[in-house]
């Protein structure tokens, strides 16, 4: 038994042992996730002769849990123990992995399905544990720092990643790839054994048995208070304006750019690499500037790129607006989690990401699924009008809590199990 800080008192932000073990993680997490991504959507893709229902199973697998158990996982990681519902869903996943990779063997192609379905789930419990974590280790005036440093992470495998997933399934085939992701997520599981120890919080008779009226408190939660909503309204308008975009984003390529179908990989590549870029700006100033003003800036870019994207028919120009956007995208991300751990108390804090969350990937879901039938109504010109739209009402939503403080949260208790 012992006692320790909430806050690790590192004299830097790299010096935070917390960071340094939870970047650690997701770099492995990363690897296998991407080179899973591509493995199956490559493979199905072979196997089904690029049939698009079957394509879209893989997102449908990927993002339907969010909506049946990000609530639920949210709840239950405020009442487990975060370090090990986290090394937990990493050691489940490495399993069902494996499982999964014999019923392939030995059964059905189909099974693959399942590799993308259990970790999504799994995932659902782990990544609010680490957002719970990350307001018990680190320092408020660094968490926006810290979340740059995350973005900056998803940057580079956004333009990393593909190549790697390619490379590992055109090298050694849909099993070895899908096994990267097991040994991935096991070595995930061995670095995060070097997180601080659980603290062990009394919730006495009254913690028990009531997960329904806690599930309950993590909506009243966030509509009580009038930041949270607003930030749940720029997830709601977000989501609905990067679905469509990101659906539609080939005909841009191929209608307004007039290029052949495998230029779409060098906008995401110059999007990624201006996504690497901002994240590591943002991390430089980020202690200077508030949460909200950050938000709203990268609404507002979004608003004028989205729009000057759908207009152009030059490539030099879209290429260009393509990287402003990337580059100030991160704000958004960096923006929201910050708001999150900082207008949230640390023993509610997963249930607010569980509410919020799938607000934006609801919209994005939503969107993507209607872009289809909106391409057929309308030219991309005033789909992408619309869109921006979507990220100018958000920014200029951003207004009305710009003079907002966080407020003083209470510690968590202190000992170590």
């Amino acid at each position: 038994m012992g006692t320790t800080t909430t806050a690790a008192k590192g004299p830097s932000l790299f010096g935070n042992r917390f960071l340094q073990t939870i970047l650690l993680s997701n770099v492995l997490l990363q690897i296998g996730i991407w080179v899973r991504n591509f493995a199956i959507l490559l493979f199905v893709a072979d196997k089904t002769n690029n049939d698009p229902y079957a394509i879209s199973l893989i997102s449908v697998a990927e993002f339907a849990p969010i909506f049946v158990f990000s609530f639920i996982g949210g709840t239950f990681a405020d009442r487990w123990r975060p370090r090990r519902t986290m090394i937990w869903c990493d050691l489940l996943s490495a399993v069902s992995v494996f499982a999964v990779l014999l019923t392939i063997h030995f059964g059905s192609w189909k099974s693959v399905f399942l590799v993308t379905f259990i970790s999504a789930i799994l995932s659902q419990f782990s990544q609010p544990s680490g957002m719970r974590l990350f307001k018990q280790h680190v320092p408020e005036e660094q968490m926006q720092q810290g979340m740059a440093l995350f973005q900056s992470l998803m940057a580079i495998f956004m333009v990393l990643g593909p190549m790697l997933g390619t490379f590992a399934y055109s090298k050694f085939g849909l099993e070895d790839s899908i096994s990267v992701m097991g040994v991935a997520f096991l070595l995930s599981a061995l670095v995060l054994v070097r997180l601080p120890k659980d603290k062990v919080e009394s919730r006495g008779a009254q913690g028990k048995g009531q997960f329904r009226k806690e599930f309950a408190e993590g909506f009243r939660y966030v509509w009580n208070s009038k930041v949270l909503r607003m930030l749940g309204l720029a997830f709601i308008l977000a989501g609905l304006a990067v679905g469509v975009t990101q659906a539609l984003t080939l005909f841009i390529v191929t209608e307004r750019l007039q290029q052949s179908k495998d230029f779409l990989q060098y906008l995401l590549m110059v999007s990624g690499a201006a996504m690497l870029i901002g994240g590591g700006i943002v991390a430089m100033f980020a202690k200077r500037v508030p949460p909200q003003l950050l938000l709203a800036i990268g609404m507002l870019s979004g608003a004028i790129c989205t729009i000057i994207v759908g207009y152009s028919t030059s490539v030099p120009l879209t290429m260009v607006i393509q990287f402003i956007n990337g580059l100030v995208f991160p704000c958004i991300h960096i923006g929201i989690s910050t708001m999150i751990l900082k207008w949230s108390d640390a023993s509610i804090v997963g249930r607010v990401n569980g509410v919020l969350n799938p607000l934006f990937v609801g919209m994005m879901v939503i969107s993507m699924s209607v872009a289809g039938s909106l391409k057929d109504s309308f030219s991309l010109v005033s789909i992408y009008m619309g869109a921006g739209i979507l990220f100018l009402i958000g920014g200029v939503a951003m207004i009305a809590i710009m003079g907002q403080r966080a407020p003083e949260q209470r510690q968590e208790a202190e000992t170590v199990a």
